[in-house]
C-alpha cells in the first residue's frame, strides 16, 4: 500500500479519474434535461459531487483499479472497472432510495451515469495502451531500405493461443525485427481468417506452395506431439529457410508466451509426447514446509530436482555432491531464483557414512530424493568396484542414515538399465533398489525406488556426444543399426519422480511412461538435420558395435512383473518384492569385500547371485 502511495503516476490517476467521474454525473443530467438544467439543480448537483466523487475513488482502488499500470490494460481490468462501477452506483442508488425515495431525484440520472463512468473510466485505460503500445506505429516495411527498421518477414506455423500472443507482443514491440506475413494451421476451418490483422494462408502442408515471400518460419505449437513435430521440421526443411520455435510446455512460466524466448528447434521437441499435468497438490503436500535433501544434486538430473522442489515452498534445502564445483554453480543459482527458501549445501562423499551421518544430523530432512549415481555402462563395465561402492554402498548408507533420523520419505532415482542387466551399472542399480524396497516396515515410512530411461543431455545420454561430434565435422558412431532407447527431458524425468514421490506406499518401484522407443540412428539424423547439414552428405553415421554392457534395447519391466495404472497418467507401479534386509545385508557385505580385491569376474559373479536375471557379460 505505501509502495502505491509513493508512486507519482497514482496521484495522476486518481486526478484523471476524479474528471472523469465529474464529467459523467453532470452530462448524465445534460443528457436526462436535454440541456435544460435549473441553477437550484446545478447547485445540488456540485454538492452531490463533494460526496459522490471521493465515494467512487475509493470505490476504485478498493478493486486495485490504481495497482496495474495502464499501458498494459487488460480484459481483466475492464472486468475490474465494470465491477468496481457497478458496486459504486448500486451504493448510491440504495442510499438515495433509503434515504430520500428518490423525491427530487430521477433514476436515468444514475443508470446514464452508470455507463457514462464505465465507458470514460475504461476508454481512458484502453486508449492508453493503445497509444503507448505503438498500435498506430507506421506499417514496418520489408524492404532492407532502411537498416533501422525490420526486415524479417515472419511465417507463422499455427494459429491457436501461442500465436496470438506472439503476434501480439510484435505488434507492440517498437523495435521488434520481424514482420508477420501470414499463419499456417491444419484446420481448414481458419483458412481465410486473421488473428490481429495477419492471415491464415492455408495448411501447413501447402508451405512450400503459398505465394508470400517470408525470410524466416516461426513454429508457435508449444503443446504438440512429437510425430507432429517431426512432420513439420520436414516440411520447414523443404523450404531452405530458417525455422525456430517456441519452448515447450513445461519451460513456459504460467502459460506466458513470448518472442523473446523464440528458439531453434531442439531434440526435445521432436520426442516431446505431449503437455505433462502434475497434481500438484499432492507433490505440495508431502514437500511444502518440509526439509528436502537431494544427493547428486549437482548433476543433471539432481540439479533439476532441486529448482522443481524450490517451487512448492519447503522450509528448506540441502545439495549433497561430491563433485564441489557442480555443488557451488547450483548454491549460487538455488539463492538467486528461490531466495525465500533457507539452502545448505554439503560436500560429501555418500560412500563415507561418517560424513553422510554429519550432513543428515545437521540438516535433519523429512525427505531424500537419491539421484547420486554412477551412470556410464562402458566405464563401470572397466571398473566394477567403484560402481558397487557408488551405487551400492552409498544408497545403503543413505538409507541406514535417513533410517537412524526419520526420514518419513525416501526416493531412489533407478533406471530402466536395471531390468534384467546386461551390465553392472544394471545391476548395482537393481540392489540399490532392493535395499529401497527391504527398508519398509513402519506405516510412517514410505521408501521407494522411481524407474526411467535415457534423459536427453543428462551426464548419461548419448546426444551430447552426438552434438560434439557434428560440431567438429566428424562422423557421428552409432553402436549399431537397430539400437533403440528410451527417451525423456530433464524437466519431465524431475517433475515426474516428485509425482511418483507423492503417490507412494512403500516397497514401490514406479515406473515412467517414456513413451516408445527410439532408434538411435535416426535420433542422430534428426539431430545431424538440425543443425542444418545432411546425414551420410555432410556428416556420415559409423556403427561402431556395441560396447561392452550394452544391450539392443532397453526395457522398463521385466518378464512376469506386472505394472498397476496410478493416479497419474504417465505413471506406473510394480509392487516391489519382499526382501529380508539381514539376508541382504549379508550379501551384500560379501560383495564390498570382493569389491575391495578389484577382482572384476569375483565382482560380476557375486552381482549375479544378489540378482540372479543379471547375465554378466565376459565370463
Amino acid at each position: 500500500m505505501k509502495t502505491v502511495f509513493r508512486n507519482r503516476n497514482f496521484y495522476f490517476m486518481i486526478i484523471i479519474d476524479a474528471v472523469l467521474i465529474t464529467a459523467a454525473y453532470m452530462t448524465a443530467h445534460w443528457l436526462r434535461f436535454e440541456g435544460h438544467i435549473s441553477p437550484s439543480d446545478w447547485i445540488k448537483i456540485q454538492k452531490a459531487l463533494l460526496y459522490l466523487v471521493p465515494f467512487k475513488l475509493a470505490c476504485f482502488y478498493f478493486f486495485g483499479l490504481y495497482r496495474g499500470m495502464w499501458r498494459y490494460t487488460s480484459i481483466s481490468d475492464l472486468k475490474n472497472i465494470f465491477i468496481a462501477v457497478s458496486v459504486s452506483s448500486g451504493v448510491i442508488v440504495f442510499f438515495i432510495l433509503y434515504q430520500y425515495h428518490f423525491q427530487g431525484y430521477s433514476r436515468s440520472v444514475y443508470l446514464i451515469d452508470w455507463g457514462l463512468t464505465f465507458l470514460l473510466a475504461g476508454g481512458i485505460r484502453v486508449l492508453i495502451r493503445i497509444l503507448l503500445g505503438g498500435y498506430f506505429r507506421p506499417a514496418r516495411r520489408t524492404d532492407s531500405a532502411s537498416h533501422s527498421l525490420p526486415v524479417k518477414r515472419l511465417l507463422i506455423i499455427g494459429a491457436g493461443d501461442a500465436a496470438e500472443k506472439v503476434l501480439r507482443e510484435i505488434n507492440e514491440t517498437p523495435w521488434s525485427r520481424f514482420t508477420p506475413i501470414g499463419l499456417l494451421d491444419d484446420d481448414r476451418a481458419k483458412r481465410g481468417k486473421a488473428i490481429h490483422g495477419v492471415p491464415v494462408l492455408g495448411t501447413v502442408d501447402e508451405i512450400d506452395r503459398i505465394r508470400v515471400t517470408f525470410d524466416e518460419i516461426l513454429i508457435a505449437m508449444p503443446s504438440v506431439k512429437g510425430e507432429v513435430v517431426r512432420r513439420i521440421i520436414g516440411l520447414c526443411e523443404k523450404t531452405g529457410k530458417r525455422f525456430r520455435t517456441l519452448p515447450g510446455i513445461w519451460e513456459l512460466v504460467e502459460g506466458k508466451v513470448s518472442i523473446k524466448t523464440v528458439r531453434d528447434v531442439t531434440l526435445e521437441d521432436i520426442l516431446n509426447r505431449g503437455e505433462l499435468h502434475l497434481d500438484e497438490e499432492g507433490i505440495k503436500h508431502y514437500l511444502e514446509r518440509k526439509r528436502v535433501l537431494v544427493t547428486g544434486a549437482g548433476g543433471s538430473i539432481g540439479s533439476e530436482l532441486v529448482r522443481q522442489v524450490g517451487r512448492f515452498n519447503p522450509e528448506a534445502v540441502a545439495l549433497l555432491d561430491f563433485s564441489e564445483y557442480n555443488l557451488f554453480r547450483l548454491e549460487i543459482e538455488f539463492k538467486q531464483r528461490f531466495s525465500f527458501v533457507p539452502v545448505s549445501a554439503f560436500l560429501t562423499d555418500i560412500k563415507n557414512k561418517d560424513a553422510v551421518r554429519r550432513a543428515f544430523g545437521s540438516f535433519n530432512p523429512d525427505v531424500v530424493l537419491h539421484a547420486a549415481a554412477y551412470k556410464h555402462v562402458p566405464m563401470q563395465e572397466l571398473n566394477p568396484w567403484e560402481a558397487v561402492y557408488n551405487n551400492i554402498l552409498g544408497t545403503r548408507n543413505l538409507i541406514d542414515v535417513s533410517l537412524e533420523t526419520g526420514v518419513k520419505r525416501f526416493v531412489l532415482v533407478s533406471t530402466d538399465k536395471a531390468v534384467r542387466p546386461a551390465n553392472v551399472m544394471g545391476a548395482t542399480k537393481r540392489v540399490a533398489e532392493m535395499i529401497t524396497a527391504s527398508v519398509n516396515g513402519d506405516p510412517e515410512r514410505h521408501f521407494m525406488a522411481v524407474r526411467f530411461g535415457n534423459v536427453i543431455g543428462s551426464s548419461g545420454s548419448v546426444i551430447p556426444l552426438f552434438q560434439e561430434q557434428i560440431s567438429r565435422g566428424s562422423p557421428v558412431t552409432v553402436t549399431h543399426p537397430d539400437v533403440t532407447r528410451y527417451f525423456m527431458s530433464i524437466p519431465e524425468a524431475a517433475q515426474l519422480i516428485l509425482q511418483a514421490g507423492a503417490l507412494g506406499n512403500g516397497k514401490e518401484i514406479f515406473v515412467l511412461d517414456m513413451g516408445g522407443p527410439v532408434r538411435i540412428a535416426d535420433l542422430a539424423r534428426d539431430l545431424i538435420r538440425l543443425n542444418g547439414l545432411e546425414p551420410e552428405r555432410d556428416i556420415p553415421i559409423q556403427f561402431i558395435g556395441l560396447r561392452p554392457g550394452e544391450k539392443l534395447y532397453e526395457e522398463l519391466i521385466t518378464e512376469g512383473e506386472r505394472t498397476v495404472p496410478t493416479e497419474h497418467t504417465k505413471v506406473l507401479v510394480l509392487q516391489g518384492e519382499e526382501y529380508n534386509g539381514k539376508v541382504l545385508n549379508k550379501q551384500i557385505d560379501r560383495l564390498l569385500a570382493i569389491a575391495d580385491t578389484y577382482d572384476a569376474i569375483a565382482i560380476k559373479k557375486k552381482l549375479h547371485e544378489i540378482v540372479p536375471e543379471y547375465t554378466p557379460q565376459g565370463i
